[in-house]
């Protein structure tokens, strides 16, 4: 495993837009995260203002010209929006294909339907997890939220035991696997190869979302022992449908971009010839436009007609997905500009500078900078792009998947300790009907297992890479 004693950067890096000492340097970014948190926590700003002003705070502090650190925050917006941007649009139509047309209610009454009470919590994981890869954490919150609550209700089950199995699916899809925006956006910092990294990310994640779903409910639910409230209990997406894609198709509609890329993935590692012309075709549909965009295409057919949409409801599916995200899309893209600020100030070289004297894997040191961003602003994206940004230098002379378990250290810390400054908390708490105290011995429990036992699998990982 590389460690922190990494020499230096490219010799062709740029130079910095400011001289200022790593003294320097250290208490603007300090600073600089400062009045982010402020401004997120105290007064309640949009992400996207809060890391817009951040940005330009931190270059003010480590004495930047105004106009180079504007430059290099607008840089860092263009390049991020245009390398996701796209990526998270196709993945916003896809899961709202999913959603609209039934194909997640015909997943969930599938596997319940097989499922005896004992596999139920272990059921909840898979339904999540399949759920989840195309879906963004609140959206796969909202569509899981009513199948939740009717199981428990209908099988007199502990709230606990079905719901936080389910809400660790999610939430380990939401961190540690691509095409989510988090991961899509470290992949892009650090230069990680997306096939290697979404592949070892579910090696990752299983043993994860095992540990932190089903084996921890039991635990949950003795320590917080509730019923589904009936006030939650909605109507389901599909319930006004007169018929539903197929089970067998849905899932593979979902899986296809994850198998495309997974196949380009190992391909470059058993051909390793950039001018073979099976790596030259894997490389293009592989790639994570070309996989999203064909299993939205793909999802058309076999999710929306099936579904019975006209060409009219088909277009108003997809024009609905796309208006949510904006929000999403300005959060990432000014994170993206926080990341080039902290690059163009040198702040990574002051990282390997100072990281020298520490002796701390790199892999360790990325991840508690996440959490350490994390628990100040809540908000696992912007844990995931600051800290990305924050360690991209480390990358230099690493293995491709060195490279990869960076990214994963990286989404894990993202994920630490969920309170009450992050909106996922009091989703959970409202819907499940629960306690702040209740909320944190569940929720944010359950959040910090995943963290912990993800960054424990990724370090050993890195002993055979």
């Amino acid at each position: 495993m590389t460690s922190l004693s990494v020499e230096t950067l490219a010799a062709d890096a740029a130079e910095p837009i400011t001289s200022a000492g790593n003294a320097q340097l250290g208490i603007a970014v300090l600073a600089g995260i400062a009045v982010i948190v402020l401004l997120i926590t105290k007064f309640k700003m949009h992400a996207f203002l809060a890391l817009t002003i951040g940005s330009l705070a931190l270059g003010a502090f480590a004495g930047a010209p105004l106009a180079d650190a504007i430059k290099s925050f607008s840089t860092g917006l263009g390049n991020t929006v245009a390398g996701v941007g796209v990526l998270i649009a196709l993945g916003a139509i896809l899961g709202k294909l999913l959603a609209d047309s039934g194909g997640a209610d015909q997943i969930v009454d599938t596997i319940l339907a097989k499922t005896g009470k004992r596999a139920m919590p272990w059921a909840m994981v898979l339904i999540a997890s399949v759920i989840g890869l195309p879906l963004f954490f609140e959206v796969g919150i909202v569509l899981l939220i009513p199948v939740v609550l009717m199981v428990a209700k209908r099988g007199n089950y502990s709230l606990m035991r079905i719901g936080i199995p389910a809400l660790a699916g999610l939430s380990v899809m939401h961190g540690l696997i691509p095409p989510h925006p988090g991961p899509l956006v470290a992949i892009d910092a650090v230069g990680a190869n997306l096939g290697v990294t979404l592949a070892l990310g579910l090696v990752v994640a299983i043993p994860t979302v095992i540990l932190a779903g089903p084996v921890f409910s039991k635990y949950a639910a003795r320590w917080v022992d509730i019923q589904a409230p009936d006030k939650m209990i909605q109507a389901r997406p599909s319930e006004d449908l007169e018929k539903r894609p197929g089970f067998g198709v849905t899932v593979a509609t979902i899986l296809l971009p994850v198998v495309l890329m997974l196949v380009k993935a190992l391909v470059d590692i058993v051909v390793d010839d950039p001018e073979n012309g099976v790596q030259k075709v894997t490389d293009v549909i592989g790639s994570p436009l070309i996989a999203l965009l064909a299993a939205v295409i793909v999802a058309m057919f076999t999710m929306g007609r099936a579904a019975g949409f006209t060409k009219e409801q088909l277009s108003s599916t997809v024009e609905r997905s796309l208006a949510p995200i904006a929000g999403v899309l300005l959060i990432v893209g000014a994170g993206g500009g926080f990341k080039q600020t902290l690059i163009d100030l040198g702040v990574g070289q002051m990282i390997l500078d100072f990281s020298k004297s520490w002796s701390i894997p790199a892999l360790l040191l990325a991840w508690l900078i996440a959490v350490a961003i994390r628990l100040a602003t809540g908000s696992a994206t912007v844990a995931t792009i600051s800290a990305a940004g924050l360690v991209a230098p480390l990358a230099e002379g690493m293995s491709t998947g060195e490279v990869s378990l960076l990214v994963l250290a990286i989404g894990a810390g993202s994920l630490f300790f969920s309170h009450v400054n992050d909106a996922g908390f009091w989703l959970v708490k409202e819907y499940f009907g629960m306690s702040v105290g209740q909320t944190v011995k569940t929720w944010s429990v359950m959040e910090t297992i995943i963290s912990v036992v993800g960054i424990v699998f990724v370090l050993l990982l890195s002993l055979v890479l």
